[in-house]
């Protein structure tokens, strides 16, 4: 049986969207990242211990996956906005900027660990100050990693994507469909 260790909706969407069987199980895992870890390795750490989080009361042979997303820009992490000026402040850093969006996804069963990195180049449009107000306004920034959402609103800030659509979503799909493979799960 596969477990999605994950509270996303977007995450379970996608899944389902490819065809796979999962029950979700909720994970409360600590996000903070070490002054001297690379962007990869914090996004990487942080979905692996979801996965080990996932698997705590499940039978031995069950099989976890987790992901994890963040924005990189300028090697700074963007996480969720805390409130309206943190969301506008990292929307007024990405406007007219390319940043790297970093996704991993783990799947664990028993001793056996794997996993998928995905990297995506987003290039946003230069956003003016009401472009910002108004998308903040909207409420879609919030509970999302760099404080967009690229499959809502969030598409209209974006000039060029280079990369996976999905792995900015929060599951980059092939990467995920690449993995569960080799666990034996197939997508429907």
């Amino acid at each position: 049986m596969l477990y999605l260790a994950s509270q996303s909706p977007r995450r379970r969407q996608l899944l389902e969207q490819i065809g796979i069987a999962f029950e979700a199980v909720n994970v409360d895992v600590p996000e903070v990242r070490s002054p001297d870890e690379s962007p990869v390795h914090y996004v990487s750490r942080v979905a692996r211990d979801k996965a080990r989080a996932g698997m705590a009361g499940l039978p031995a042979d069950a099989i976890v996956l987790s992901a994890d997303t963040e924005v990189v820009l300028d090697d700074e992490v963007f996480g969720k906005p805390a409130d309206a000026a943190d969301a506008t402040a990292m929307l007024k850093r990405l406007s007219g900027r390319t940043h790297e969006t970093i996704s991993v996804v783990w799947a664990v069963q028993g001793t056996r660990a794997e996993s998928e990195v995905c990297v995506s180049r987003v290039r946003f449009a230069s956003l003016s100050d009401d472009d910002i107000a108004a998308y903040v306004a909207s409420g879609e920034p919030f509970g999302r990693a760099g404080a967009y959402a690229i499959q809502g609103r969030g598409a209209t800030l974006i000039e060029h994507l280079e990369g996976s659509f999905t792995g900015v979503m929060g599951l980059p799909v092939y990467e995920t469909a690449r993995l569960l493979r080799r666990f034996g799960v197939r997508p429907g």
